[in-house]
């Protein structure tokens, strides 16, 4: 008897999990959403290789495909989140200089991301997110840039999903 009572509030539980409004996945993302616009980001800043932005966007693009059940729309109007934006700076500047020469180099790369939630307009900003990475002064930038800028995209893209569909 006990086993047909357990059984029946587990699938009654289950049905009400199905008719929740709010989706939950398990990297955080929860949002009432069901679609987004991500745009082309342009490379508004005075470096970086000439692929940074396309490089850039497909991996944003990526990120929410994998981690998040919203789907990607193609025009501005059509999702019901949307997050634009561009490349604002990438820069190649030494640190923790010694004497005569740098102790270490740093690249950073910042993008600035305005976000729009139609469902939810409290939810709109517009704010920069950057990181950056360092490497030792021995090492030219077109010797570690592939890396550093996988790195650091990689951590923006994270930051910028959190802020958006995460609420972290």
């Amino acid at each position: 008897m006990m086993k047909k009572i357990r059984i029946s509030l587990l699938f009654v539980f289950l049905i009400s999990l199905q008719n929740c409004s709010i989706r939950y996945s398990f990297t955080g993302a929860n949002t009432l959403a069901k679609t987004i616009y991500i745009s082309n980001f342009q490379n508004r800043s005075t470096g970086g290789p000439p692929s940074l932005n396309i490089d850039f966007t497909e991996k944003l693009k990526e990120y929410y495909q994998r981690n998040s059940a919203l789907k990607i729309m193609d025009k501005k109007n059509e999702g019901e989140l949307a997050v634009t934006g561009s490349i604002t700076g990438y820069t190649m500047s030494p640190i923790a200089a010694t004497a005569d020469q740098a102790a270490q180099n740093r690249l950073t790369i910042t993008v600035e991301v305005d976000f729009v939630n139609t469902l939810e307009q409290k939810k709109n900003f517009k704010q920069n997110f950057s990181f950056y990475s360092d490497f030792p002064p021995n090492q030219s930038l077109s010797q570690v840039e592939g890396g550093k800028i996988t790195e650091i995209l990689d951590q923006i893209i994270l930051d910028i999903f959190n802020k958006t569909v995460a609420d972290w």
